[in-house]
């Protein structure tokens, strides 16, 4: 973060996992998952190959298990860096997976989103992610357990239309990006100007779609009680 601003600036998912779990023991689950260029888009096994390379991940999203406050959680983080966090088809199964973990194992859930929305060099396949991981999350809240949202910025598209605001509790970072398109984009659709900051984690705050806005240095300790208070 900024000293100055404290302007939360982007973390990877490794880093991520590490800011809010207990030291030492994260658990990775379902590694080794590939997407394939199934459509054959333009440059998208290269774009793979190269997101591979710079981030050291398969795809956008970790998951796994790990103690948050000693309390063990499934937690799955999508990472930006991976062409924008875009959900495809093994973003999706990995978030899926992991609620289906968490329901089999009786665990709380905790996802962090940072995403552009689905991955369009998947076309159908990834939009199909959004009704794959909803299903999950439906099986899931019909057992006592907690799930916890945690939007970073941005979080956008499918992401935010599905799982990343269908939890018990949408914690949001500071100064968030938050929304299904881009401001300009409604403009155009709706020819009306939108309020100022229509797209910040305050805004959605103040009306309902964000239940509480942490800031980072806070956000463990935060979940830590949060997930004490819903279990």
């Amino acid at each position: 973060m900024c000293p100055h601003c404290e302007f939360h600036y982007p973390l990877s998912a490794p880093e991520r996992v590490r800011l809010l779990t207990d030291r030492g023991s994260f658990e990775e689950r379902d590694e080794g998952m590939f997407a394939e260029d199934s459509l054959g888009f333009d440059d998208y096994g290269e774009k793979l190959e190269r997101a591979r390379k710079k981030t050291g991940l398969d795809d956008a999203a970790l998951s796994g298990t790990g103690t948050i406050g000693g309390r063990r959680v499934a937690l799955a983080v999508l990472d930006f860096r991976f062409i924008g966090g875009s959900m495809g088809s093994v973003v999706g199964e990995k978030v899926a997976r992991t609620v289906e973990l968490a329901g089999a194992e009786e665990l709380p859930l905790v996802v962090v989103s940072a995403s552009g929305g689905a991955r369009m060099f998947e076309g159908v396949y990834s939009l199909m992610q959004m009704a794959k991981t909803s299903v999950a999350l439906s099986r899931y809240v019909e057992g006592s357990w907690p799930y916890v949202s945690i939007l970073t910025d941005p979080t956008f598209g499918g992401v935010t239309a599905s799982f990343a605001t269908a939890a018990d509790v949408v914690i949001a970072e500071p100064g968030a990006r938050i929304g299904f398109t881009g401001a300009r984009v409604i403009e155009q659709t709706t020819r009306e100007r939108l309020p100022e900051g229509f797209q910040t984690a305050e805004f959605q705050r103040d009306h309902g779609m964000v239940d509480r806005i942490v800031h980072r240095l806070t956000l463990k300790g935060d979940l830590e009680r949060l997930l004490g208070f819903l279990q």
